[in-house]
């Protein structure tokens, strides 16, 4: 197994290299040696995967060690073909670290290969002769096989429940033998007799009904769930299969019940039960109960003896229990019986994480078995007819996103259909409009089910998605803050709903984002969340079921050159919507028109414009407070028509991306009651150079000021150390950022203070020493920081301190054994032995050594 990954991560490896090769110019030569190195190791590799030959374990271990490293170099190529050139840094570090794992690879191959080659002469010396033996007795066998099946014809026999006769003439319809070794079957005890039954479970094939389609994703899941099902011990005693609704959960688990290995390791005792939203659940406990066990109950579960539950199952060994469609998990803890060698497999909408420690994530399908499976439901064939528009085919394919549901679906709608319908079907699709009514009916009667069951607030979160651009990346922090404001949530209640959502497949968080989000002091700034495009078309159905006008939430489903006809129709009656989103190219100030949007409190504008000229209905928005401006151009975006600012008294949290932020004139409107601006990749330095606007008077009550990839930003305002009402400061990734104001210590509220991936910052004024509230100090990846201030212990709030990866740092100052409220230090190997003076002195101090991070996730995706 571990030679097929190396083999799949060498291939892949090879061509992100060359997109490396291609677009940087800074980690060129590295890549070109790295992609030397894999060419040739990559033939050896894909000889040994393709052998099938079990290799030894420690050889294993080896190949095993091989796969991690190449793991971590495509990891690292395909983040490095994605760094943006003018980033110089990060190119630098992409080259340094693809050398050091270039030099990793060579060593390997110089002392494991030519081992690995002798090994294997020896073994086919030994394993020749044989395996010809081997082979001569197979063919021997397979001969008298074949002389007896002619003397009789199989069929496909079983045992009746509640009897104790065998039965060969009632089985009526199924398959032939031969087949049925493919079909899976439950086998176990009946309730009322001894006997084994053989019970048909749903889905199986029939005579006459031809197997469906399976394409790669369901092997290479099916192989995932096995190795999860066969592993040892109770830590493996559940296993789950999740996804969205329509994602192919279900085929995947009754393709693992045909599965033979499967069959073996568990001698037919495989049980498929189908839960639902709304089980019976005491009749379906004692159901399971005596299939189980083999032993008969006289009335309902919780009247079965206390010696009856501690004798267990008749029958000794593994059993499979496979629960479909489990919505809830207190049902899902009702149904875990302590037996031994007893596995369940959970297929669901819902990962539950508390119960389910082994999860298999459906993939959704691909481009080549996409259409396999569309073309199935289209033509009941498996590929594109002759007489068909292949084209056309293939773009209706391609909108119906790799969703098995959506596929079935759409396919069956389109069957023996004229060429203009479906072009008309995709045209619709494309639009994010139905194709039929039935086609719509059909696709969301089965997904709307997926929020039907949440509450209240979790539902509206949910629907607050469709808000944000298709395929587009949502910031966690502009979702967070949405939600926060919206719908008065606290910070820990809104992340709670995230993770909720994403429990559920809803939508789908930036690895590891749920752990690392979650911490007290971490930043949203490095996280995003993705949805998947039918999602997001199920919460724009939902959205649309209202009249335009009194829709809460009002929405561009695409970007258009232009507003919405329709919007435009009804501009003179107001609309009701509390979030508005745009999402247009260039648009002048002729290009708008007067909107009354008298409830709204949320306004996203998504736009692709060198020139962008702000919409003047923003002063018809008395209660807007969250302003969304994300810029997806290549260049910043000069803004227009600033003077609606002064209409937004209530504006509670402002959020502009690559946006050339103008200079403020002195006569800038306060904004009273704005908390919150979030700064990313802007430019700044035209605002800031020379300004002589007073922060503290235009933005009297800022609490958090974030700023990020602003890479024109060379030092910050010494105005914005008179806004007392800070809380948080977070600059990131920033390169030309070399000082902070020297009055920085008169931010008496300041509590989190983040100034990391700074590279020319040299050190830190000495009044940073001042703010006695502050509890969080982030410096990690600061490189050329080379000393802290010496009186950096009379921070006598500071809680934590993440200084990774600030390799000048020499010494801590003195006074750092003063912190007495220190109770945890991030750093780096070489920065751990200078806080050991200070942890004797400090009880309660933890100082962690972060591990050397070869995937780069702390790079911004």
């Amino acid at each position: 197994m571990e030679t097929f990954f190396a083999g799949e991560i060498a291939t892949e490896l090879v061509k992100e290299l060359l997109k490396v090769v291609r677009q940087t110019y800074l980690c060129r030569p590295a890549a070109e040696q790295l992609k030397r190195s894999v060419d040739a190791l990559l033939p050896i590799v894909q000889e040994i995967r393709h052998s099938g030959v079990e290799l030894p374990q420690h050889r294993q271990s080896q190949l095993s060690e091989l796969a991690d490293q190449l793991r971590l170099a495509l990891d690292l190529a395909r983040k490095a073909a994605a760094s943006p050139r003018w980033n110089v840094y990060r190119s630098m570090q992409l080259a340094h670290r693809m050398e050091r794992l270039d030099r990793w690879i060579s060593r390997w191959v110089e002392r494991h290969m030519p081992a690995h080659v002798l090994a294997d002469v020896h073994h086919l010396r030994v394993d020749y002769s044989a395996r010809l033996d081997r082979i001569e007795r197979t063919l021997d066998m397979t001969a008298a096989s074949a002389a007896l099946a002619a003397a009789r014809v199989p069929v496909a026999v079983g045992s009746v429940p509640f009897s104790g006769s065998p039965l060969t003439e009632m089985m009526d319809g199924l398959v032939p033998a031969a087949a049925a070794a493919r079909v899976p079957v439950a086998v176990g005890t009946a309730p009322s007799s001894g006997f084994p039954v053989a019970e048909m479970m749903e889905g199986l094939v029939l005579r006459g009904e031809g197997e469906k389609p399976v394409g790669v994703g369901i092997r290479v899941g099916k192989e995932r769930v096995k190795e999860m099902l066969m592993a040892g011990g109770d830590r493996a005693a559940v296993v789950g299969i999740s996804g969205i609704g329509g994602s192919g959960k279900t085929t995947l688990a009754k393709e693992i019940c045909r599965d033979p290995q499967i069959r073996s390791y568990f001698n037919d005792r495989i049980y498929f039960e189908t839960v639902s939203q709304s089980p019976n659940l005491e009749s379906l406990k004692l159901k399971l109960w005596e299939q189980i066990t083999g032993n008969m109950v006289l009335g309902a579960y919780n009247q079965i003896p206390q010696w009856q539950m501690e004798l267990g199952p008749r029958d000794k060994g593994p059993v499979l229990l496979v629960l479909d469609d489990v919505w809830a998990l207190a049902v899902l803890e009702e149904l875990l019986f302590r037996i031994p060698g007893y596995k369940i497999l959970v297929v669901s909408r819902f990962k539950f994480p508390s119960v389910v420690k082994n999860n298999y994530e459906i993939e959704l399908l691909g481009e080549e078995d996409a259409l396999s499976l569309f073309c199935h439901a289209a033509f009941e064939q498996q590929s594109i007819p002759f007489t068909a528009d292949k084209k056309l085919v293939k773009q209706v394919v391609e909108e119906c996103k790799g969703l098995p549901l959506a596929l079935k679906v759409i396919g069956a709608s389109l069957r023996d259909q004229p060429p203009k319908f479906w072009a008309r079907a995709k045209n619709r699709l494309a639009r994010g409009e139905a194709i039929c009514d039935s086609h719509e009916n059909k696709l969301l009667e089965h997904m709307a089910s997926t929020i039907g069951f949440l509450s209240g607030k979790v539902r509206e979160c949910f629907l607050d998605l469709g808000s944000f651009p298709e395929d587009k990346r949502i910031p966690l922090d502009v979702l967070i803050n949405m939600w926060m404001e919206l719908h008065d949530l606290d910070e820990e209640d809104a992340f709670a709903i995230l993770v909720e959502l994403s429990n559920k497949n809803l939508l789908t968080l930036f690895k590891d984002a749920q752990n690392r989000a979650g911490d007290i002091y971490s930043s949203y700034m490095e996280f995003f969340v993705t949805q998947h495009d039918v999602l997001r078309d199920l919460a724009l159905h939902v959205n649309n079921c209202e009249p335009l006008t009194s829709r809460r939430r009002l929405i561009m489903p695409r970007r258009e050159n232009e507003l919405p006809r329709e919007w435009e129709r009804n501009k003179d009656e107001p609309f009701e919507a509390q979030i508005v989103s745009i999402n247009t190219g260039e648009m002048k100030e002729s290009d708008w028109f007067q909107m009354h949007f008298p409830k709204a409190e949320v306004l996203i504008l998504n736009f692709s414009a060198d020139q962008y000229s702000l919409p003047p209905f923003l002063s018809t928005m008395p209660k807007l407070k969250v302003l969304v401006l994300i810029n997806h151009g290549t260049s910043c975006t000069l803004m227009q028509n600033l003077s609606v600012f002064t209409t937004l008294n209530n504006l509670r949290s402002l959020w502009l991306e690559k946006i050339a932020v103008p200079p403020l004139p002195k006569t800038t409107v306060p904004l009273q009651n704005l908390r919150k601006v979030s700064l990313v990749l802007c430019e700044l330095n035209n605002s800031l150079r020379g300004s002589k606007v007073d922060l503290s008077m235009t933005l009297p009550r800022l609490s958090h000021l974030t700023i990020d990839h602003c890479i024109d930003l060379t030092k910050l305002p010494s105005s914005i150390c008179n806004i007392g009402s800070l809380q948080c400061i977070s600059i990131s990734n920033c390169h030309d950022l070399s000082e902070l104001p020297g009055e920085f210590g008169k931010l008496s509220s300041l509590e989190i203070l983040r100034v990391y991936a700074c590279p020319s910052l040299k050190s830190f004024p000495q009044s940073i020493c001042r703010l006695k509230r502050l509890k969080y100090l982030d410096i990690s990846q600061s490189f050329n920081l080379r000393e802290l201030p010496e009186e950096l212990g009379h921070l006598t709030s500071l809680e934590k301190i993440d200084m990774r990866e600030c390799s000048q740092l020499r010494t801590i100052p003195r006074s750092s054994s003063s912190l007495k409220s220190l109770g945890h230090v991030i750093c780096d190997e070489e920065v751990a032995l200078l806080w050991k003076e200070a942890e004797r002195c400090i009880p309660d101090l933890r100082v962690q050594v972060a591990e050397e991070c070869f995937n780069l996730d702390w790079l911004v995706e």
